[in-house]
């Protein structure tokens, strides 16, 4: 096991990391922008390091100043977390040429699943279903015209080098096809530098599921179940629970199998989530790789008992895991619900600034991963999230009224947050049916 890391990350995710790391007496060097000079969680570290202004892009993303910290922190390994660096290849290569253990799959692996369009090929390589759609890249609009017909309308554009729900938009027919390409093409280059787009046929109503795995250096691949990510907004994540409410046993042990065969074939290590859309026949098709640990990772430590963070640390130093398939659990039921500093009713327009009162729900059953307390300040430099909210029960029905009881003992005062949305959601009547897919808060929570 290392002795000494460097989170190059901060807030909820660096703290979780943090805490892993004491359990297993492991060193941590936190890094810090100037707005969070000053931040509560960085007197956990072992030490920390200044690395730049406010802006990510003068700060956590400046590789050479990353490198430098972990440097001067004497560190064998880096955690990148969620966002930043965390699915950089070129970063994860400039730690390896530093000796420096990248606590993530290799830069290969990296590369060749961060573009979904080479993803897509080995998914079909891999015998794992993917959605209708192009071979290749969309060169010209008669192509994307021509594939669009032989697939059949609706259809997606998105960004070969997407996340976030960026770079994608909706086609009904040819002429919003064609303003659709544009529209895609410049919102990718602008948003990941890459203006390369493909096609899919379009999934009416489907459900968003994703399946966590992590694998070791020494051959083996284990998958930690399912979780149901359908609750969104606009592409983005609001509630995760696991198990998904909308497969059968048989679609989950098969959906389950197909990301192990998955990242098998891309000789992939550590943890990472393997995306999928499922239709209303139980159909299920391949999305994208995400090559690192996700926001709702908790939701799966919660129904299997394993520290996915130690599980990452452990991997990455070499050591195999202590775990087969056999002993991973699903048990009872994880609810997650995304905490943002946000004015739902005001187009969900950040409200960042200092929070007055935190007072934090417990019970059984409730955890509560957030780096925010009474006095912080949110800044208004990084994402909205501010924690996140996750609840474990017997049955989905228990874990919803935990999860509402949870909500109501939570106190935000000074910004306005989303807790009000989440009550409002579990409260419907189609989310507590799991009537739910990634269309619903559209339709059914329009105001």
């Amino acid at each position: 096991m290392y002795k000494r890391i460097l989170i190059a990350n901060r807030g909820e995710i660096a703290l979780r990391v943090i805490r892993a790391c004491r359990e297993l007496g492991v060193e941590t060097v936190a890094i810090f922008s100037e707005a969070d000079r000053g931040s509560a969680y960085l007197d956990l570290a072992d030490e920390a390091y200044c690395v730049g202004p406010a802006r990510s892009a003068e700060s956590y993303l400046k590789i050479d100043r990353v490198i430098s910290a972990a440097e001067i922190g004497n560190v064998q390994a880096i955690h990148p977390g969620y966002g930043f660096l965390s699915e950089n290849a070129h970063f994860n290569e400039v730690c390896r040429s530093c000796q420096i253990d990248f606590i993530g799959p290799s830069p290969e692996a990296m590369n060749q699943l961060g573009n979904k369009n080479v993803a897509r090929r080995m998914a079909r390589e891999a015998d794992v279903p993917v959605v209708p759609g192009s071979e290749g890249l969309i060169e010209n609009e008669d192509d994307a015209v021509r594939i669009a017909h032989e697939i059949g309308f609706p259809v997606l554009i998105k960004a070969s080098a997407g996340g976030g729900g960026k770079g994608m938009r909706v086609a009904l027919n040819d002429l919003a096809l064609k303003q659709a390409l544009q529209q895609a093409r410049t919102e990718a280059e602008a948003a990941f530098g890459d203006g390369s787009i493909y096609m899919e046929k379009y999934i009416e109503f489907p459900r968003h599921v994703e399946v966590q795995i992590i694998a070791d250096q020494h051959g083996n691949v284990v998958h930690l179940w399912e979780r149901d990510c359908s609750t969104q907004r606009r592409h983005q994540k609001l509630i995760e629970e696991s198990p998904s409410q909308n497969i059968n046993d048989e679609t989950r042990q098969k959906i389950c199998e197909a990301a192990v065969r998955m990242v098998r074939s891309a000789n992939y290590t550590n943890a990472g989530t393997v995306e999928f859309i499922v239709d209303a026949e139980q159909n299920f098709y391949f999305i994208e790789v995400n090559a690192r640990i996700q926001v709702e990772h908790p939701v799966s430590e919660m129904v299997t008992g394993i520290d996915l963070i130690q599980a990452q640390l452990r991997v990455a130093a070499g050591e195999p895991l202590p775990f087969t398939q056999d002993d991973v659990p699903q048990i009872g039921a994880a609810i997650e619900c995304r905490i943002n500093a946000e004015d739902p009713d005001a187009g969900f327009r950040p409200s960042p600034g200092k929070i007055e009162q935190l007072l934090i729900p417990g019970g059984m059953g409730v955890r509560f991963d957030s780096h925010c307390h009474a006095g912080y300040t949110v800044s208004p430099y990084y994402d909205s999230m501010i924690g996140k909210l996750i609840v474990h029960r017997p049955t989905r029905d228990e874990a919803i009224r935990c999860m509402l009881r949870a909500l109501s003992e939570l106190r935000i005062e000074g910004i306005k947050t989303t807790v009000p949305l989440h009550e409002k959601i579990l409260s419907h009547s189609a989310f507590a049916e799991g009537r739910i897919d990634t269309t619903f808060i559209e339709r059914s929570m329009s105001d």
